[in-house]
């Protein structure tokens, strides 16, 4: 638009040449905007009125209420369909043959045919029956006016009016005639309430049965949160799960699906089923329909747990009630039984609970372990819970390296022979001396005389993975991490998977993430018990629990990260497992630092005294004598096979190849009577070893060898 300028001028006498010139800007208003049409406007509100939740509600309401009328309708017709044919009989029939149950099917087949021969006779009565009935309503009617001919001529007698003879046959016709006008009254009414009524009753079934589609249902019915299950539920969720064979066999049964099932038991915090699929649908086809069948069943994913048994072609179903399994576990036993001990031969760890509820318990005895799973699931717990329980028993030995490094396995310290903690290169050699050293004591056990009895040694690696995974090599080019065979770490825990549980020497592992590369096919195969935490990929649990777990239904990938934490699925023989299953899903107890600490605690006064080393010297120069005095510890005495078996593992190259020979000969140059003999064993004197010691350094005379 053209502006509109003025400008102002003064004569030229009067203009001041530093005046500014004053520009006034005329803008006209801005012309109204077009009106919205009427039709816009209308449909806006038509869209806004359509799309709101009371209408949205009220649509559902209409849909619901018309399709309970319909398909109760559909119920009646079929219940009636049913009452007077044998398609009852047929279904039932057909359900026993496709569960393979021929007696039963024998049995129904009997009772279809006495149904036919019932409803045979009652036919062959009906064709008879128009004769019959005209005779009995001839006769009847005959019958019924000589009756009243009869009454009229006694009350004619009796009155003496012979009027009275048709008295009694007209008053029957009156009542007749009056029974007559009151139909013709009803039957107008009738013919409009009498649908109404049906109406009203065929919608009654259909809400009852809930027959209308979930969208249509009222919220409270559509969440179904906490919905019990029923055999009904079942065999509608198995229905719906998408398999064509399983729809089509379900729906040739009928209501008769239900025959599908087992008995719906009560286990723990949900029920437990068995079904029994019809021939053409295997148990694969269920089970990676896992999530599809929860929801079914209005529940989670994690909610719903799917085994093989030992019975051909079933599957058996374990359904946690809702948000039952977001709930914690008690305590620990270990925490709340102060005087709780161990015993590693006859004895079952106290680990937490099975989905039923009941008390898991492992079996340790002569099994080597590993346990992985994704990082900050619960891993270090649980394989702690383990060793705290076994450090119970004053006889079991602990070697132990924590790849981590933060104090998890700090409270171990004055338990476990040596106890090396720290994520590093360095870390990872010395842990592989002490497997090593572990190694040398398990040659040197299986050498000894038949019958011989060793105490449990348990060497313990947590976060393996770092091991493996280590790029470090000696100097004789070796690499400690790696799975060839002059990988140290790894072929060190091989040896003792392949000999270690005949003399009581056990591996015990726990890492992350498993693959082909941070642990080894070989080393996770010579575990006896393996147990798994949450896990990425189904690929990652065959490799954490093996191959027949998996396809049995263990299924560690499918547990939820974080939420399910200290959740393990284990395949184990050392734990108790259902009949025909692989594994067992167990959530375990959490014990913390401070629980584990007090734990340690009576293991320690249980105890002589432990002294535990936290570095494996490598040094080429030895003070026998000195590691001698820290072989003793804070024991008051100790037998010479023992001090032996620790100097091995303080250090191989020195003292691996150690006698009892060369033991005496340090003690007796040291001073007389350190090593004698009590109670026919030979053993060292931790007082007069110090003292020894103590002298010899005051001399100066310590020696190198």
């Amino acid at each position: 638009m053209t502006e509109n300028v003025v400008h102002l001028h003064k004569s030229p006498e009067s203009v001041d040449p530093d005046a500014s010139v004053t520009t006034l800007t005329v803008v006209p208003d801005a012309p109204p905007a077009h009106p919205v049409p009427l039709w816009v406007r209308s449909g806006r509100a038509v869209k806004a009125a359509a799309t709101h939740e009371r209408t949205r509600s009220a649509g559902r309401a209409v849909a619901r209420h018309g399709l309970y009328t319909f398909n109760g309708g559909r119920i009646v017709a079929r219940r009636t369909w049913d009452g007077r044919t044998g398609a009852r009989y047929e279904r039932m029939l057909r359900a026993a043959e496709a569960a393979g149950n021929y007696e039963v099917a024998e049995e129904w087949e009997e009772r279809l045919q006495r149904f036919r021969d019932a409803r045979h006779r009652r036919r062959m009565d009906l064709l008879h029956s128009p004769v019959e009935v005209a005779k009995g309503v001839a006769v009847g009617t005959g019958m019924g006016i000589g009756a009243l001919v009869a009454l009229g001529v006694v009350m004619a007698i009796n009155n003496g009016d012979i009027r009275d003879v048709i008295t009694p046959l007209a008053a029957t016709i009156d009542f007749i005639a009056t029974l007559i006008r009151i139909v013709q009254i009803v039957w107008g009414p009738a013919l409009i309430v009498g649908p109404l009524f049906a109406l009203l009753g065929m919608w009654a079934v259909g809400s009852k049965q809930q027959a209308a589609p979930q969208w249509a249902l009222p919220a409270n019915v559509r969440s179904g949160e906490g919905e019990p299950i029923t055999p009904s539920i079942v065999v509608k969720a198995l229905r719906d799960l998408g398999v064509p064979a399983l729809r089509n066999a379900i729906k040739d049964m009928g209501d008769a699906g239900a025959s599908m099932l087992g008995p719906i038991t009560i286990a723990g915090c949900g029920v437990e089923v068995d079904v029994t699929l019809p021939s053409g649908v295997s148990t694969i086809e269920v089970q990676n329909k896992r999530r599809k069948l929860a929801e079914n069943l209005t529940r989670h994913e994690h909610e719903v747990f799917i085994t093989i048994p030992q019975a051909a072609r079933t599957v058996r179903l374990w359904v946690a009630d809702s948000g039952a399994l977001d709930e914690p576990i008690g305590p620990s036993p270990l925490v709340t039984d102060q005087t709780m001990t161990a015993n590693y031969k006859t004895g079952r760890a106290p680990w937490g609970q099975d989905l039923r509820g009941d008390a898991a318990a492992l079996s340790l005895y002569q099994r080597h372990l590993l346990i992985t799973g994704l990082s900050n699931q619960g891993k270090t717990v649980a394989l702690r819970s383990l060793a705290l329980w076994l450090s119970l028993d004053k006889s079991v030995q602990f070697l132990m390296g924590d790849l981590k490094g933060v104090g998890d396995w700090a409270m171990f310290d004055g338990l476990a022979t040596t106890l090396i903690q720290g994520p590093t290169d360095e870390h990872v050699i010395q842990v592989t001396e002490m497997v090593e050293g572990a190694v040398a004591e398990m040659n040197r056990r299986i050498q000894a005389p038949p019958g011989t009895v060793f105490p449990p040694l348990i060497v313990l690696v947590d976060e393996a993975q770092v091991a493996f995974m280590c790029p470090a090599k000696d100097e004789d080019k070796r690499p400690y991490g790696g799975a060839k065979a002059n990988s140290r770490y790894f072929m060190a825990v091989r040896k003792i998977h392949n000999q270690g549980r005949a003399v009581n020497v056990l591996m015990w592992q726990g890492t992350q993430d498993p693959t082909n590369e941070n642990l080894p096919k070989l080393v996770r195969e010579g575990a006896h018990t393996r147990a798994s935490l949450a896990l990425g990929t189904e690929s990652q649990a065959r490799m954490a629990l093996g191959d027949k777990a998996v396809d049995g239904g263990a299924a560690p990938n499918l547990l939820r990260p974080g939420l399910d934490r200290g959740t393990l699925v284990v395949a184990s023989d050392g734990i108790t497992i259902p009949a025909g299953q692989s594994s067992i899903t167990v959530r375990t107890h959490y014990i913390d630092d401070d629980g584990a600490e007090a734990i340690t605690d009576r293991a320690k006064a249980l105890r002589d005294g432990v002294t535990t080393l936290h570095a494996i010297a490598r040094d080429e120069d030895r003070d026998p004598l000195a590691d001698i005095a820290s072989a003793v510890g804070d024991a008051a005495r100790v037998r010479t096979k023992d001090v032996l078996a620790r100097l091995a593992m303080l250090n191989e190259d020195a003292y691996g190849g150690w006698s009892f020979t060369d033991l005496k000969r340090v003690l007796d140059d040291a001073g007389p009577d350190i090593a004698y003999k009590s109670d026919g064993v030979m053993v060292v004197h931790r007082d007069r070893l110090t003292r020894a010691l103590a002298n010899r350094n005051a001399d100066g005379s310590a020696s190198a060898e």
